[in-house]
C-alpha cells in the first residue's frame, strides 16, 4: 500500500519541482545537448591536463604539476579530497549539467536560508527566486566561476543554520552549520567565506548584545560552543584542502615578502594596492543594484539598428546595419572598473521592499544586517573610499589577500534580499494590521520609485556617459574611422541608462500597489505571494539573460574539440623529452590555453608563488622583450640565435622552444640548460636584492648564485671532470628521476622550481638535502660516483589532512546519526 506524502513536506516538493522547471526554462539549451563554457572552464581545462591524465592513470594523485610556471602545487587547480565524507551529499545534485545544478544549489540554499527564519515556505520559494535571479549569479556562471559560484549557493543555508542553532534548537543548528559550513569550505573559495564570516561575526555580536539585555548569556555560549565544535568538525572534514593551502599561501603572490625590495610591483607583504582594488565599484555605481544599466551594462554589449550609433551607421551608408548591430561587441561600460562582464543588479523589487523593512522588520535582524550592508558596500568602492580600504589593508586579518574588493557586494547582495523578504514576511503576517501597512508602503515606493524616476527624467545627473581614460579605455580607443562612436556611445549609454530606470520605476509601483491591494483586502495571501514570484521573475530573469543567455552555449562535440594542436603545437609534440615552451601567441602570463599540451613559462593563476612572480617582474619579462626585439629587427632566425645566448634566466627556465607563429614551425633554443647542469662557480648573495640582481647578470649554464643561508652547504672547491654527465632518466609530475655519473664531487643546478614543503630528494633511498639556487630553482651537491638521483613531491600537509579529515567525518556521521536517533525517540514517546 502506496503511503501519502505527508501535507507538511507538499511545499517542499513542490519548491523542488518549481526550481527544476525553471532552471531548466533558463537553460533550454542544456535539453539539446548544449554545454556552457566559460572563460575560467576554459582555462582550468588548461591548467589542469596534466593532473587530469596522470590522474586517470595512476592510483596515487599527483599534487604538482610542471604545466604553468615552471611548476607549483596544484591544490587550487585540480586536488581530490578523498577523506571528506560530506562530499558526497552533493551527489545526487550534481548529475544534473553543471549550470543547472549551480542554480538549484542557488535556489535551495536560500529556501532552507528562509526557513531557518521561519519563512512560510510559498513565500520562501518567492524569496529564492529573488536571490537566485540577481545578475551577479549568472555573470559568475558564465565566466566559469564555478567554486565562487557553489560558495555563494552555500553561503545563504550556512547563515540560516547559524540562525537555528543561536536562536530556535542548538543541536539540529549546529548538525547544520556542520553540514553547510564544511559544503562551503570544499567549494574552495575563500574569498566568499571571508565574506560570510563577517556577516556572521556581525550576528554574534548582535546576538551577544541581545543576551546581555535579556539575561540570556548562558544559552548564548551554549549556543557559541556548539558553533565551535560546529566550526571545529567542518574545518577537520576539509583539513586536507585547507591544511595544503595555508602551507602554500605563505609563498604566494598572497604571502609574506621574500625581502626582495627592488620589485615595486611585489615587494610588501600580501598583494599590491593597486592589485587589490583594480576592481573597485564607483560609488555611484551602487546605483546598479537598483537600475541595471546605470553605467552602461558590460564592458562588451550590443545595441539595435535604432540606436544613435545605428542610425549613424545607416546615415554613413554602411550596408546591412541590422546584422552588423546583433555582431557588434560595443564597450558599453563607462564606469571606472577596467572591464565589467556586467553589473550587481538585485532587482527594484528587492531594492523596494528592502526599503520598506526599515518599517517592518524587528529591529534586532535590522541591527545585525544594516550594518554589514554599509560596510561591504563601502568595501566594494575600494579605490574610491581609500580610507576604509586602506584599513581593512593594513589591519583586518587576511584582507590583503584578496582581490577584486567589488567582490564584497555579495555579502551585500545577501543582507539586502533578506531583509526584503523578511519585510514581505511582515507584509503577510495574518496578524498584522493591515491598514498600517499603507504609509510604510507609500514611503518605500516613494523613495525608490522616486530615485529611479528622477534618473529617468533627468539621466545627465549620473555623469556625462564617457569612459574616465584613467581607468577605463573604452572610449579613448576610437579613432579615425571610428571616432564617430566617442559622440553616439555616451548617447546611447544614457539612452539605456534612463530605459531601465523607468522599467525600475515601473516593477516598483507594481509591487507596491500589490501590497496596497493586499492591504485593501482586495487580493489574498496565496494570490499576493503568487504575484510577487511572476513579478521578480520578469524583473530579474530578462536582465540575467543580458549576460548568461542561450548563444552562450555551444554544441557538446565542439566545446571538447576545444584545444586543438595547432602546426607549431604538433611540430613540438614530437619531441619526447621534459623542456618548456613560451608561446608568444598568447598573453603569456594571463592565458593557460599553451598549458593544455606543453610544459610553459607562463600560465594563468591567481596563487602563483611570490618567487616567481618577482622573477617574471625583474627578470624575465625583460629578456621576453629582449627577444621580441630580437624577432622585430632580424630577417632569419640565424639573426636571432646571438640572443638566446643572453637568456640566461628563460635558458636556466629550460626554454626549449618560442611559439611565434601557430601555425609555423617553433624557433628551437638550442641554448637552453637542459634538466640539470653542472656549473664551475658560485655567488653567495648577502640578500635577496643582490640575488636577484646576480641571476640577471651570471651566466646561468656555468655559474649559480645561492642565498648566504646556503653558504655553508656549497663546497669551497669544485673540480672538473669532463667526462661527468647528469640526465633525466624518468618524468612523472611528482616524481624525477635523475642518473648521475661523475669521478669528482659536482654541484648540480636543477631547472625545477624550490619549494620544500613536499619536495624530497633521496640517492639510493636515503633522504638527503638540496638548496635553492639562482632564487627558485634547486641545487644540489653531489658526491663522485654513478647513481640515481630522484626527487618526489610528498606534502606531509596533505597525508596529515586526509587523517584529520577522515577523523572529523567520522564524528560529524556518527554525531549526525545519534541526533536523528534521539530525535525519533523522543518523536516516538510523544
Amino acid at each position: 500500500m502506496n503511503k501519502k506524502v505527508p501535507a507538511g513536506y507538499t511545499p517542499h516538493l513542490v519548491a523542488l519541482l518549481l526550481f527544476l522547471v525553471i532552471s531548466f526554462f533558463y537553460f533550454k539549451p542544456v535539453l539539446q545537448g548544449k554545454q556552457l563554457l566559460g572563460h575560467d572552464t576554459e582555462s582550468w581545462m588548461g591548467a589542469a591536463k596534466e593532473t587530469v591524465d596522470y590522474n586517470n592513470s595512476h592510483d596515487e594523485p599527483t599534487l604538482w604539476t610542471n604545466s604553468m610556471f615552471g611548476g607549483m602545487p596544484n591544490y587550487q587547480i585540480s586536488m581530490t579530497q578523498p577523506n571528506n565524507l560530506v562530499g558526497y551529499v552533493e551527489l545526487l545534485l550534481n548529475k544534473l549539467p553543471l549550470p543547472i545544478y549551480q542554480i538549484m544549489l542557488y535556489l535551495i540554499g536560500f529556501y532552507v536560508l528562509l526557513l531557518c527564519f521561519r519563512v512560510n515556505p510559498w513565500l520562501a520559494i518567492v524569496g529564492a527566486v529573488a536571490f537566485t535571479f540577481a545578475s551577479y549569479n549568472f555573470i559568475i556562471i558564465f565566466a566559469g566561476h564555478n567554486s565562487k559560484a557553489f560558495t555563494i549557493a552555500y553561503m545563504a543555508p550556512l547563515i540560516g543554520s547559524v540562525f537555528v542553532a543561536f536562536r530556535r534548537n542548538k543541536l539540529a543548528g549546529g548538525i547544520l552549520t556542520t553540514l553547510f559550513a564544511s559544503l562551503a569550505i570544499k567549494a574552495n573559495h575563500v574569498q566568499i567565506i571571508y565574506y560570510t564570516l563577517i556577516v556572521l561575526i556581525a550576528f554574534a555580536l548582535v546576538e551577544f548584545i541581545y543576551s546581555l539585555k535579556e539575561k540570556q548569556i548562558k544559552s548564548f555560549l551554549q549556543s557559541a560552543a556548539v558553533m565551535l565544535v560546529a566550526a571545529a568538525l567542518s574545518v577537520g572534514m576539509n583539513a586536507t584542502s585547507l591544511l595544503t593551502t595555508l602551507e602554500y599561501s605563505h609563498y604566494t603572490m598572497r604571502g609574506e615578502s621574500n625581502g626582495l625590495t627592488v620589485d615595486t610591483q611585489n615587494s610588501q607583504q600580501g598583494l599590491n594596492k593597486d592589485y587589490i582594488t583594480q576592481w573597485s565599484y564607483d560609488i555611484d555605481e551602487t546605483m546598479t543594484l537598483l537600475i541595471p544599466n546605470f553605467k552602461g551594462g558590460a564592458s562588451g554589449g550590443t545595441l539595435d539598428a535604432d540606436s544613435e550609433t545605428g542610425k549613424r551607421l545607416k546615415g554613413m551608408g554602411v550596408p546591412n546595419v541590422d546584422k552588423m548591430m546583433k555582431d557588434m561587441q560595443l564597450p558599453l561600460y563607462w564606469g571606472t572598473q577596467p572591464g565589467t562582464s556586467g553589473p550587481v543588479y538585485l532587482g527594484s523589487i528587492v531594492i523596494f521592499l528592502f526599503v520598506l523593512s526599515f518599517f517592518l522588520v524587528e529591529k534586532r535582524y535590522l541591527w545585525w544586517l544594516v550594518p554589514v550592508i554599509v560596510l561591504t558596500m563601502m568595501l566594494s568602492w575600494g579605490r574610491n573610499f581609500m580610507w576604509l580600504t586602506d584599513f581593512f589593508i593594513d589591519y583586518v586579518p587576511m584582507y590583503n589577500k584578496f582581490r577584486t574588493v567589488s567582490m564584497t557586494l555579495v555579502a551585500t547582495g545577501f543582507g539586502i534580499t533578506l531583509l526584503a523578504m523578511l519585510a514581505l514576511k511582515e507584509v503577510l503576517d495574518s496578524a498584522r494590521d493591515r491598514k498600517t501597512l499603507v504609509r510604510p508602503v507609500f514611503i518605500s515606493a516613494g523613495i525608490t520609485a522616486g530615485v529611479a524616476l528622477l534618473f529617468a527624467l533627468v539621466p545627465s545627473l549620473a555623469g556625462s556617459f564617457v569612459a574616465d581614460s584613467t581607468f577605463n579605455p573604452a572610449d579613448a580607443q576610437f579613432r579615425g574611422d571610428y571616432a564617430f562612436l566617442r559622440e553616439t556611445l555616451p548617447l546611447d549609454r544614457e539612452a539605456m541608462l534612463q530605459s531601465d530606470a523607468i522599467r525600475s520605476t515601473v516593477f516598483i509601483l507594481l509591487a507596491a500597489a500589490l501590497i496596497w491591494l493586499y492591504a485593501k483586502n482586495k487580493v489574498k495571501a496565496t494570490v499576493t505571494i503568487s504575484l510577487f514570484g511572476i513579478l521578480m521573475l520578469v524583473d530579474l530573469l530578462p536582465v540575467a539573460k543580458r549576460y548568461l543567455n542561450d548563444d552562450h552555449f555551444g554544441r557538446k562535440r565542439k566545446i571538447e574539440n576545444l584545444h586543438q594542436p595547432t602546426a607549431a603545437d604538433n611540430m613540438i609534440l614530437q619531441d619526447k623529452s621534459q623542456y618548456r615552451v613560451l608561446d608568444a601567441t598568447e598573453n603569456i602570463f594571463n592565458s593557460a590555453a599553451p598549458s593544455y599540451f606543453h610544459k610553459t613559462i607562463g600560465g594563468y593563476h591567481a596563487a602563483k608563488l611570490r618567487r616567481y612572480q618577482e622573477m617574471i617582474n625583474m627578470q624575465i619579462e625583460p629578456e621576453i622583450g629582449q627577444l621580441f626585439g630580437a624577432f622585430g629587427r632580424a630577417k632569419t632566425f640565424e639573426e636571432i640565435y646571438p640572443v638566446l645566448d643572453s637568456l640566461g634566466v628563460l635558458n636556466m627556465l629550460n626554454m626549449k622552444y618560442v611559439i611565434y607563429n601557430k601555425e609555423a614551425a617553433p624557433l628551437v633554443n638550442d641554448r637552453h640548460n637542459g634538466n640539470a647542469w653542472f656549473v664551475q662557480k658560485i655567488h653567495v648573495a648577502a640578500n635577496a636584492d643582490e640575488e636577484m640582481r646576480l641571476v640577471g647578470e651570471i651566466d646561468t649554464k656555468h655559474e649559480v648564485v645561492v642565498d648566504k643561508q646556503f653558504e655553508s652547504y656549497v663546497p669551497a672547491q669544485l673540480p672538473t671532470d669532463s667526462t661527468a654527465s647528469i640526465a633525466l632518466k624518468s618524468y612523472e609530475p611528482n616524481h624525477l628521476v635523475y642518473t648521475f655519473n661523475s669521478k669528482v664531487p659536482q654541484m648540480v643546478v636543477f631547472s625545477e622550481i624550490f619549494y620544500d614543503k613536499g619536495w624530497n630528494a633521496y640517492i639510493n633511498g636515503q633522504s638527503v638535502p638540496y638548496i635553492r639556487a639562482n632564487y627558485l630553482l634547486r641545487a644540489m651537491k653531489l658526491d663522485a660516483g654513478a647513481y640515481e638521483v630522484e626527487f618526489r613531491f610528498e606534502p606531509e600537509s596533505y597525508s596529515t589532512g586526509n587523517a584529520i579529515a577522515l577523523t572529523s567525518s567520522i564524528v560529524f556521521i556518527l554525531a549526525m546519526l545519534a541526533f536523528v536517533y534521539f530525535q525519533f525517540k523522543k518523536t516516538a514517546k510523544s
